[in-house]
């Protein structure tokens, strides 16, 4: 049975509202140098720690930072949520997970949640802003702060909420020309998505970029998948399937994981990669560097992303400034050359 504050009293031989003043710290306490160790001697002998809620609304701090992330499968937010942990850790805060399943109805569901929880601040992965305006206004309301690791803000406009920019224009451009410049003319998009998440207007801007590079709509293709494995495998080697015989010469997925996906669909075809079809992903997780090619991606630092929200939540909660304009840290990607990159077939 866990010891209870009246049992640390009573052992020590004191009242119980002085248990607690000494066990608290607070600075109000009168009590001798000698009652002062009994009672600390009294909880460590009964291995009494003080109700962490209780305390946490006495100083108005739990200490606790609250992370919702979509896939607990996809080693892109395990590791961020890994680097988070660390950086608050050293700044004496804990973290809390909340998983969205790349569910949006569950993701309405952790963002509800999370603001019930005993925590002070809230990171998580914007996926879709639109959807977030009640929660977000629903945070400032309790108090409670937010930092959104999202894309760039919409030119010319900032988001309404301190925010961590993900840019990988600048990657995405070097990765294009890479594959262009090894005579690649005929490119497909893998797009995974949530649960309930539509695709949107990517196959327009992805459409729009390869044309601005020279190559037409008409070789582009743009296959989607859920966020899994499975669906990216399935999806894609549907597609190769419909285009039997004059299938793209160079691939481009949303995520690694993705990549990994469609690169089985491709073996599974007879197709060799890089031989036969080059592939990039994004985010640059390790297991890519365990395939049997070394899978070429657009690199997010994810220990930088994840300091950079530490940074913001602790300027936050630390210094009397929650009235001042959003804060935004924009970091860049970066397009990272390894094994599944090849000049473009000779038949093709």
């Amino acid at each position: 049975m866990r010891a209870r504050l009246k049992d640390v009293a009573a052992k020590a031989g004191v009242a119980t509202n002085t248990a607690s003043t000494i066990l608290n710290r607070r600075s109000n306490s009168w009590a001798s140098k000698e009652t002062a160790a009994r009672v600390f001697k009294a909880a460590e002998e009964l291995g009494y720690k003080p109700s962490r809620a209780a305390l946490g609304l006495r100083l108005g701090s739990f200490k606790t930072v609250g992370l919702i992330i979509g896939d607990f499968h996809n080693p892109f937010y395990t590791s961020f949520a890994d680097f988070m942990e660390w950086h608050l850790k050293e700044r004496g805060y804990d973290l809390v997970i909340e998983h969205t399943r790349n569910d949006f109805d569950h993701e309405a569901h952790c963002l509800e949640s999370i603001l019930d929880r005993q925590i002070d601040a809230v990171a998580y992965f914007v996926s879709d802003l639109q959807r977030h305006i009640d929660f977000l206004e629903k945070a400032k309301r309790s108090s409670k702060k937010v930092v959104g690791l999202t894309g760039p803000s919409p030119e010319g406009k900032t988001f309404p909420f301190d925010a961590v920019e993900m840019h990988f224009t600048d990657g995405m451009n070097k990765a294009v020309d890479h594959l262009v410049g090894l005579g690649h003319k005929k490119f497909a998009f893998l797009c995974a998505v949530a649960k309930g998440q539509k695709a949107g207007d990517r196959p327009r801007l992805f459409y729009e970029f390869l044309e601005g590079k020279g190559i037409p709509r008409e070789q582009v293709g743009f296959i989607e998948c859920t966020s899994d494995l499975a669906s990216a495998r399935d999806r894609f080697g549907e597609f190769l399937d419909a285009n039997k015989g004059d299938h793209p010469t160079a691939l481009i997925a949303i995520n690694d994981l993705s990549a990994i996906g469609a690169m089985r669909a491709a073996y599974e075809r007879g197709i060799r990669i890089p031989e036969d079809l080059s592939v990039v992903g994004v985010d640059n997780i390790p297991l890519g560097d365990f395939l049997h090619r070394r899978l070429s991606t657009i690199e997010q630092n994810l220990d930088l992303l994840a300091k950079a929200a530490v940074d913001i939540i602790i300027k936050r909660l630390e210094s009397d400034d929650s009235g001042s304009e959003p804060i935004s840290s924009k970091y860049f990607a970066r397009f990272v050359d390894k094994d599944t990159t090849a000049a473009v077939p000779a038949i093709n």
